[in-house]
């Protein structure tokens, strides 16, 4: 039954706590926040990492590739623009606005502006395993005081673009930002290609969803059989949306994946379960907190006063749960027979138990 799996998770402290993101770097065009496998040992241990970018207007991302892939989401702003080059010949350019989800392919180069008059802020959230620091995204500048360009000798760097030294000086020291500048109005980038935005960018927040209980709230879950370029970067998105006071009932992956939740907006409670019946975790969260759940491991959220809405990706373009609460659950699949020996009740019980499933859901409305 997977003795060697569980001896190994019982040898690990196990640190499930929701932490928030430290800036990397910040200036006028904007910031850059990011969960550090330090922080976080948890990240490194599943090979998940994450980030959150916030553009000022007029803010922009100098053009980067980076070590990982990872599934952007646009938690506020309206007039967001990304180029990217995600393994084609050419660049696309892509409107974004609260509630669209981009995939952004490990080594695929991108830039992103704010042209907007409020603030634009995206969440990543990806996979590791092939980064040089497990459990963080890894980037690599093309321009500016930290880009590869001017990393290399003038001599190469002539010879390569067939220019003298004054104009390589030109080339590769006239940008002299890091990471985010702010463009004033005489310059220009490219407008978006809404053809491409259309085929490439999916607003999760305005997809209809047949998961909806009324004053309970929503689940969503985004595969690559709904938004195919999401394949692209190998993982899903998931979702939850609680009315205040409401429940989403515990559940758990079928397949080894791992979770990673952030909660974007509002606040409430998380429990997390692990293989030895103990809870992992039983805290309070809040609008920016990042948590990792453990490959199987059982979670069960709670909202607050101001409702709760996370956002997780799972690493798998093809997610499997079940579920422990409502007329889905796992519970209504067992024989009865095995219910009253599993739970040491009488069949008069396990009747009440399972009638009360029938007229529940994994969406619970305050009570």
């Amino acid at each position: 039954m997977g003795n060697s799996n569980i001896r190994n998770i019982s040898s690990m402290e196990l640190d499930l706590t929701p932490k928030f993101a430290q800036p990397m770097f910040e200036g006028d065009g904007g910031g850059y926040y990011t969960w550090s496998s330090s922080q976080m040992p948890l990240l490194a241990g599943t090979n998940v990492g994450a980030g959150r970018l916030l553009l000022r207007p007029r803010g922009f991302a100098l053009p980067h590739y980076a070590d990982s892939s990872k599934i952007g989401y646009v938690i506020q702003g309206t007039d967001g623009v990304v180029g990217m080059v995600p393994n084609t010949e050419q660049e696309v350019v892509l409107k974004l606005k609260q509630g669209d989800i981009l995939g952004v392919p490990i080594g695929s180069v991108s830039w992103w502006f704010n042209n907007g008059d409020s603030d634009l802020t995206i969440v990543f959230l990806g996979e590791t395993s092939k980064a040089l620091i497990p459990g963080q995204f890894t980037y690599f500048l093309l321009t500016g005081g930290q880009g590869v360009i001017g990393g290399f000798s003038t001599e190469l760097t002539s010879k390569v673009y067939d220019l003298d030294k004054d104009e390589v000086q030109k080339l590769t020291k006239s940008q002299t930002g890091v990471l985010i500048v702010k463009l004033d109005e005489t310059q220009t980038l490219p407008k978006p290609q809404m053809d491409m935005t259309k085929k490439l960018v999916y607003n999760i927040d305005a997809a209809c969803t047949e998961n909806v209980v009324e004053n309970a709230g929503l689940v969503k879950t985004l595969t690559e059989k709904g938004f195919p370029f999401i394949g692209e970067v190998g993982l899903s998105v998931i979702r939850v949306k609680l009315e205040p006071g409401a429940i989403k009932a515990p559940s758990y992956p079928a397949t080894a994946v791992i979770q990673l939740i952030y909660i974007a907006r509002g606040s409430g409670s998380i429990e997390i379960v692990g293989f030895n019946g103990k809870r992992a975790l039983d805290t309070q969260v809040k609008a920016g907190e990042l948590l990792v759940v453990p490959q199987f491991y059982v979670v069960a959220k709670i909202a607050g006063e101001e409702g709760m809405e996370s956002y997780s990706i799972i690493t798998t373009t093809e997610p499997l749960f079940e579920e422990l609460g409502g007329r889905e659950s796992i519970w209504g699949k067992l024989s009865s027979s095995a219910q009253q020996v599993a739970l040491n009740i009488d069949s008069e019980f396990q009747k009440l138990f399972i009638d009360k499933i029938k007229k529940s859901t994994y969406l619970i409305p305050p009570s």
